[in-house]
């Protein structure tokens, strides 16, 4: 079965709000062999959203609306699509007594413009809200299948969970669209793609898609319209194939952030870990934190942006820093021993760089960043000049330095610069 999105909302277009409903649907409604085919984004205008769900149902005869079923003046959504399938609006009493209801629940008293969200268009099924005041709405004929939605994400989602996946469900037969990702970093795509091209062919029927962002490459294998048992499986093997193809660069699965991988792998060996950073400033012990149980192996960490920092925090030698300049292998493999030995860490990195704009030169030109790693008994030192802005600068930084980590952690030999 295909499906399009509409997301109704003027505030999408005009970039104050994220649309965080498009992705949600899409995975849920693909985990049940529903395809998403097309998603278009409208503003708030009877007109804009009867041509963009008219199109819709014209190319593919199924569409799913998020958005314009409250209350108010610009909620104008049922009343586009009723219009397409010549549908009177009439109003419900039992939609309106489960909103006196909800109401009455939290203390208030409905307004006379939520009676608007208890009109229904003639021959729509309604799908009960019980997380907000806007019931869903089922409305199918003629021109073919509209499921209208609220647009706050809970209530959305809740929705979709209770009253529209069964049905949508029942229709789309056995077959499911499932996907898995293999998570890689410290290698560029045309690195990846040069690897992992040769193996396409013996990955059918699975897809395969290259997803690039700042820290890395992800590589998506797609299964469509198996049996659930049967995409697992080749999923599986599809992606034990790529890991192979990639065991330098591969760290993680899915949603796995390389920090947690970190983590788990210090865990493992009894390690514990601090940083001493200078130009991500903060950055790695940001990415550390945000793990969950993150203080069972991390220590903490020193932020040391200016030189007497570096002396005073990471016990820095000023010899060496007068010897070789605030961003040198040195002076980062000397941070990433300070910090171990200051904070009680086995495990350490330290980072020290130019992000930019300025402050570089012929010999250090922008981007250049210095690493110091320490594990155990173990030192290893990089240098590496990495691409983009100030704050794509940063972010690479601190992905690298996580993940040549990772690598001494799992035994590994030395990385290689990249994405």
């Amino acid at each position: 079965m295909h499906l399009e999105l509409v997301t109704i909302g003027t505030e999408l277009l005009l970039g104050q709000l994220v649309d965080t409903n498009g992705p949600a649907l899409g995975r849920a409604l693909a985990a049940i062999g529903v395809r998403v085919v097309r998603r278009t984004a409208v503003d708030d205008e009877p007109g804009a959203i009867a041509d963009a769900v008219g199109d819709a149902l014209r190319r593919t005869g199924a569409v799913l609306t998020t958005g314009g079923l409250g209350p108010t003046s610009d909620d104008v959504t049922k009343h586009a699509v009723a219009g397409l399938f010549g549908a009177a609006l009439r109003f419900d009493d039992g939609v309106w007594a489960a909103i006196e209801e909800r109401f009455r629940r939290l203390g208030r008293t409905p307004s006379p413009a939520n009676r608007s969200q208890a009109e229904v268009p003639d021959g729509a099924t309604v799908l009960p809200n019980r997380w907000g005041t806007a019931p869903g709405l089922w409305l199918e004929g003629g021109p073919g299948l509209v499921i209208m939605l609220p647009g706050v994400p809970g209530e959305m989602q809740r929705l979709l969970e209770h009253e529209v996946l069964p049905r949508l469900g029942a229709r789309a037969g056995a077959g499911v669209v499932r996907s898995a990702v293999v998570r890689t970093t410290s290698i560029a795509e045309s690195s990846v793609a040069a690897r992992v091209g040769p193996l396409e062919p013996g990955l059918a029927p699975l897809t395969l898609a290259y997803l690039p962002t700042i820290r890395g490459v992800d590589l998506r294998l797609t299964a469509w319209q198996l049996e659930a048992a049967e995409a697992d499986r080749r999923l599986e093997a599809g992606c034990r194939r790529l890991e192979e193809a990639l065991p330098e660069n591969a760290y993680g699965r899915d949603e796995d952030d390389l920090a947690a991988v970190l983590l788990a792998t210090l865990r493992g060996r009894g390690d514990t870990l601090a940083v001493a950073e200078s130009c991500t400033g903060g950055l790695l012990g940001a990415r550390i934190t945000a793990v969950p149980g993150s203080s069972e192996v991390f220590t903490g960490g020193l932020v040391c942006y200016a030189d007497r920092l570096k002396l005073d925090l990471a016990d820095l030698d000023p010899a060496l820093l007068a010897a070789h300049g605030a961003v040198s292998e040195p002076v980062a493999s000397a941070l990433a021993l300070g910090a171990a030995r200051r904070l009680g860490a086995t495990a350490a990195i330290g980072v020290t760089g130019i992000a930019g704009p300025g402050g570089g030169s012929e010999a250090k030109p922008v981007g250049t960043v210095c690493f110091g790693w320490v594990l155990g008994e173990t030192r290893e030192t990089g240098t590496y000049v990495f691409p983009g802005d100030r704050v794509e600068i940063r972010e690479r930084a601190a992905q690298f330095a996580l993940h040549r980590l990772v690598r001494l952690a799992r035994g590994g030999p030395g990385a290689g610069a990249g994405r």
